[in-house]
């Protein structure tokens, strides 16, 4: 499973989009266009992505554009994962 496989399993797992996120892409917009993301959500997934990718997210490194797009949130979780 490459990362972002990874990260929209996650999605669909914390969001129970039960496997909407099967037709998402890149530019799939996620934050705002998404109900089930609201700000608890965020908190979830965050946890999610620390405990699966195994990294810290520093909250100065998270704001509302790392969760814009599908694309944009993986592109955090591979820089996180690149150190």
């Amino acid at each position: 499973m490459n990362t972002q496989q990874e990260v929209l399993a996650l999605l669909d797992e914390i969001l129970s989009l039960k496997g909407r996120t099967a037709t998402f892409a890149t530019d799939t917009l996620l934050l705002g266009a998404i109900p089930e993301l609201d700000s608890m959500a965020v908190v979830a997934l965050i946890t999610g992505m620390e405990e699966r990718f195994g990294f810290i997210a520093e909250d100065d490194e998270i704001d509302g554009s790392v969760f814009a797009t599908v694309g944009s949130l993986v592109d955090f979780v591979a820089a996180k994962q690149a150190g």
